[in-house]
């Protein structure tokens, strides 16, 4: 007679660091660090108020924007920019001190804040003078410039969705 007590089976661990399969033992370590370095895709399909997507404000859906990275060197490219200046924050903190990284961030937002309306290019010269990349020319540059894009929102729409009155 075949018995089957679902309480008193154990829960499924994903987290397992060796597995036993056939007398052979296999070391799943790696496949950790692949999901704790995974980022959660946020907003996949942001809904209006009937529940159907508000194109008119978000845009057309597209599936390249609901991929997740498909080769481990994409998320470390996305985040080369954030790991620089952790890099750069804790180097000015052992050499002098705590003040240095707080007073560059502090500058770091000031930077980030300045800006023209919202359907205007803004150049960010002080961000990219502060971070010292004003004098590197990189595909950034050049390529998927949004001020040589072929469309152009309306003007009006776009300054009360950035103030919120939309």
């Amino acid at each position: 007679m075949c018995r089957h007590e679902r309480a008193t089976q154990p829960e499924i661990q994903f987290y397992r660091t060796e597995s036993r399969r056939n007398g052979i033992t296999m070391n799943t370590r790696g496949l950790r660090s692949q999901l704790k370095d995974s980022v959660p895709v946020a907003g996949m399909c942001p809904q209006g108020a009937y529940g159907v997507q508000d194109s008119l404000r978000s845009g057309f859906t597209s599936v390249k924007n609901e991929l997740l990275p498909s080769h481990p060197l994409e998320l470390s490219e996305k985040n080369f920019q954030l790991n620089q200046d952790k890099m750069n924050f804790s180097t000015l903190r052992n050499i002098q001190g705590l003040h240095a990284p707080l007073k560059l961030q502090m500058e770091y937002r000031a930077a980030r804040q300045i800006q023209r309306l919202p359907f205007l290019q803004s150049s960010h010269l002080a961000l990219d003078t502060l971070r010292g990349s004003d004098e590197a020319i990189g595909f950034e540059d050049i390529l998927n410039d949004p001020a040589h894009s072929e469309m152009m929102g309306e003007p009006h729409m776009m300054v009360e969705y950035k103030l919120g009155l939309l």
